[in-house]
């Protein structure tokens, strides 16, 4: 179903809200680099405006029912105006990347206002190379990583030519926000609504008994799994200390067939891949500061989407939180990745992500209060050190206005007493890093930054060693 005026937040989308504070804001971005002169400003806002009609969620605002009677709704903004949301600016001097860094920190910075539809397009002008990018900054609560992809989509050509958008833009007019009562009304009316959900599921499993044993032994054995993880708490680290509001951002550029050459060479995922890099860059990272790391493993919250093929463009978040082993006291690299292909295989063949979507659906039948303080518990430092994700992105070249898109590196969020957070996308041959900091506490992402090319390094040349041992003789 596509987004409506006057939607409920789902309890997940509602849960990215309640977290966010002053110093932990609950925005995700996505920095894309282009080659070729920038478009003008004004080419750039035409283009936006004739495709705004397939993403009808970003001329919507947030209502909140008073008293906190009910999750917020999305309505239509009456005083929508593009402009506001799509911002224009050019890099000082040579243009440097450094700049850029800098200034994808400084944007990332600063939380959105929530009277307004909860999104940024930022044009950045006099890139070095003869380059632009753009920065798309768009609340949590509005979209995940593989939905954020989709819609990428809306606004990205397949090739050099635009495609032909009817210009609908003019056709729209926002609906009237409801009435204070109707804002309470909705909320009473979603309270009620979900124990009826259940009641029909409940139905539902009396007709097919045999099925609903099976799944509620299948979703008894998820949550024990998650009560296991919650009672054995991520270890104390550098990385999980109060948080300020200001950020640091650092970038790799990575080769994905690397990775795959890794993963061709020892088994496993690019997904087991990645982890083990970052566990690698990590243990590096917290030996340079002096800290020992025998025996010690971190622990990473990996998003895990479970958005249905039917979902794709759809607004919200369909994911549901794992918890990933990151054993980065194993200093031997072959032997750090077949730990992690084992633990990661575990948690496949586990109910933790069952267990983890039943929790989330559970809380649809929270009240506000109640919601807020369940999203704190999600984001404890008891259950993890740091975010990590791996984004699969299209992997053939993506163009807007006749531009083609170079880099697409993705930027995550930094929850309360969490001062890192790694997110991995990969583009059209490539796989970009983008590894967000506190300003305070990591000063020196950009160490480990070089830490995770030295990672992948340390990988790629043991799988070379390994293709160019002879094979056995045989017996």
């Amino acid at each position: 179903m596509a987004p409506q005026h006057g939607d409920r937040l789902t309890a997940i989308d509602a849960g990215f809200l309640a977290q966010e504070t002053g110093s932990a804001h609950m925005h995700v971005g996505a920095l894309l680099i282009f080659g070729g002169p920038p478009p003008t400003y004004e080419a750039l806002a035409d283009h936006v405006r004739t495709r705004l009609h397939l993403v009808p969620r970003y001329r919507q605002r947030l209502a909140f029912p008073p008293l906190e009677s009910g999750r917020p709704v999305w309505v239509d903004d009456e005083a929508f105006s593009l402009e506001f949301h799509l911002r224009h600016v050019a890099l000082p001097g040579t243009g440097a990347e450094d700049d850029l860094r800098a200034l994808v920190g400084r944007i990332h910075s600063q939380r959105l206002d929530r009277a307004r539809p909860l999104w940024e397009v930022w044009l950045v002008e006099n890139l070095e190379g003869g380059r632009f990018a753009l920065y798309f900054k768009t609340h949590h609560a509005l979209v995940d990583g593989v939905g954020g992809v989709d819609l990428a989509t809306v606004l990205f050509d397949l090739d050099p030519l635009p495609r032909p958008v009817p210009h609908s833009d003019r056709a729209w007019a926002p609906r009237p926000a409801p009435t204070r009562v109707g804002l309470v009304a909705r909320g009473l009316r979603g309270l009620v609504r979900a124990p009826l959900a259940l009641a029909g599921r409940a139905a539902a499993a009396a007709t097919h008994p045999g099925d609903a044993v099976d799944a509620a032994r299948t979703v008894l054995e998820g949550l024990g799994e998650v009560a296991v993880v919650a009672l054995n708490p991520a270890p104390a680290t550098p990385l999980n200390v109060p948080i300020g509001p200001h950020r640091r951002l650092a970038l790799v550029r990575c080769e994905l067939a690397e990775l795959k050459q890794v993963k061709n060479a020892f088994g496993g995922t690019v997904n087991d891949v990645v982890l083990t890099v970052v566990a690698g860059a990590l243990g590096r990272w917290l030996r340079s500061r002096g800290i020992t790391t025998d025996g010690l493993q971190l622990r990473a919250l990996v998003p895990v989407s479970i958005r249905t093929s039917a979902e794709h463009g759809l607004m919200g978040n369909r994911i549901a939180a794992m918890q990933g082993l990151l054993p980065i006291g194993i200093e031997d690299p072959v032997a750090r990745l077949r730990t992690v292909r084992a633990a990661m295989d575990g948690l496949k063949e586990s109910k933790q992500a069952i267990g983890a979507e039943v929790l989330a659906a559970a809380q649809n039948l929270a009240p506000p209060t109640v919601l807020a303080q369940a999203s704190r518990i999600n984001f404890s430092t008891r259950l993890f050190n740091l975010l990590v994700t791996n984004i699969p992105g299209p992997q053939f070249p993506l163009y807007i206005l006749g531009r083609r898109l170079i880099d697409t590196f993705p930027v995550a969020f930094l929850p309360r007493r969490h001062a890192l957070a790694i997110a991995a996308m990969s583009y059209d041959g490539g796989i970009d890093f983008g590894l967000l900091a506190d300003a305070d506490a990591l000063p020196d992402v950009d160490v480990l930054a070089h830490d995770i090319e030295a990672a992948l390094a340390e990988l790629l040349a043991a799988a070379v060693a390994g293709e160019r041992e002879p094979a056995p003789a045989a017996q």
